[in-house]
């Protein structure tokens, strides 16, 4: 999602996008904290990074955002999932 750039060599905000991400990540991050099942969890997390990851390249921090995308919803995804493997998926009551 790459920014406009004024006369003055400014960054444009594009607010709209802006708003559906920053929405976006708080709906997911709030599921991400009240649902039960950890594999939901695990993989509610992973969009949460992914989101941030697309906040970031949206700020012109290209690095930053790469990296997001490849460890948090990427490698820490696999190793969440990993360690679900070895326990139990829900929750007990």
């Amino acid at each position: 999602m790459p920014r406009k750039v004024d006369n003055k060599g400014e960054l444009k905000m594009i607010i709209p996008i802006d708003l559906a991400l920053l929405f976006l990540i708080v709906v997911v991050a709030i599921a991400a904290i009240t649902v039960r099942d950890l594999l939901s969890a695990v993989m509610l997390l992973s969009v949460y990074s992914f989101l941030m990851a697309l906040v970031w390249v949206g700020m012109n921090s290209v690095d930053v955002g790469f990296t997001e995308a490849a460890v948090g919803a990427g490698a820490t995804t696999v190793f969440f999932i990993a360690a679900l493997s070895r326990t139990v998926r829900r929750e007990k009551k």
